[in-house]
């Protein structure tokens, strides 16, 4: 499995220059990639493409002042990752970034949003058809009772009666196939892609443990060496080798998971989707066809009983 990593440093110290202009970007890379793999393809054991990032000026103070202020949510983690989480925060530090998997990350973040919204436009579509077969079955009800106490006009209100039936019948159907989609999009959204996004946050959790002692292994290095600090830079070195196996483990496990939820998320929207267009296209049909069969046998018996009963003008 390959994957393409940079390192992504920001300096945010200097204050908005105010003028209005756009901010000064100042970007350079090193590092390698081979030139026979796919672009955002590394191969197994090649160190991660570097990649540094330096912005200036352009936010205001108050933006400048919201990024700074920390998440207490990283205070429970070790000295040198809440250091690095907070120099993250606040545009000081430096943080590898997968080119494979953190934009699919993002489609799936993105796409949850969206499969959820459609999820609580379904439940409010089969709520209203519920309510509305309810409020088909009284007119029914009172379209049978009219047509008993109107004799001259059973006809017209059976034919709705029957009609506000088969329509209040046809439509429970409906709403069970749409509550079945929102049961379905429910497990998807709320349990298969939310199981996938705490595996995301634990490998954002060891990526910045893995950033944090890398940063410490470079600022050792970048030190002097003497007798004292030699010992240290080792123990530095073998636990940030240590720490880089296990994020780079967390994230080859997380993206063979993403890939997995990509193809059972296609195939299961896929079923759904159909299942979902037949139940309307059903619905519609039934009803369509209902409402003509109705409508001609009303007539028919419309036609016969305005043969039969003469008018009182004629009978007078």
């Amino acid at each position: 499995m390959s994957h393409e990593s940079v390192y992504c440093k920001t300096d945010l110290s200097s204050v908005s220059r105010g003028d209005g202009r756009p901010p000064e970007t100042k970007r350079w890379t090193c590092g390698h990639r081979s030139q026979q793999q796919e672009p955002g393809q590394r191969e197994a054991g090649a160190s991660p493409q570097v990649e540094h990032q330096q912005i200036q000026g352009g936010r205001s103070l108050t933006q400048q002042l919201r990024s700074q202020l920390p998440d207490l949510t990283v205070l429970s983690l070790p000295p040198q990752c809440t250091r690095q989480a907070l120099a993250e925060r606040m545009g000081r530090g430096s943080r590898t970034v997968d080119l494979d998997l953190e934009p699919r990350l993002e489609l799936l973040r993105d796409d949850r949003q969206r499969y959820d919204h459609m999820t609580k436009l379904a439940q409010t579509l089969a709520s209203q058809f519920a309510q509305f077969s309810v409020t088909q079955k009284a007119m029914a009800d009172a379209f049978t009772e009219l047509s008993f106490k109107t004799k001259n006009l059973h006809v017209e209100f059976d034919m709705n009666a029957e009609a506000q039936k088969f329509l209040s019948k046809s439509t429970e159907t409906l709403q069970s196939a749409i509550n079945a989609f929102t049961s379905d999009m429910n497990t998807l959204v709320n349990k298969t892609i939310e199981d996938t996004m705490i595996n995301a946050k634990q490998y954002e959790a060891a990526r910045i443990e893995y950033d944090a002692y890398r940063v410490d292994l470079e600022e050792l290095n970048m030190g002097p060496r003497d007798a004292i600090t030699l010992p240290k830079l080792e123990q530095a070195q073998k636990t940030f080798q240590g720490q880089r196996e296990r994020y780079e483990k967390v994230r080859d496990d997380l993206s063979v998971k993403v890939k997995l939820l990509e193809e059972n998320r296609v195939k299961v929207l896929h079923n759904q989707l159909w299942l979902l267009h037949s139940a309307v296209a059903a619905h519609c049909l039934s009803c369509h066809s209902f409402l003509e069969k109705n409508m001609q046998q009303a007539v028919e018996h419309l036609n016969v009983a305005s043969a039969d009963a003469p008018s009182w003008l004629e009978e007078s």
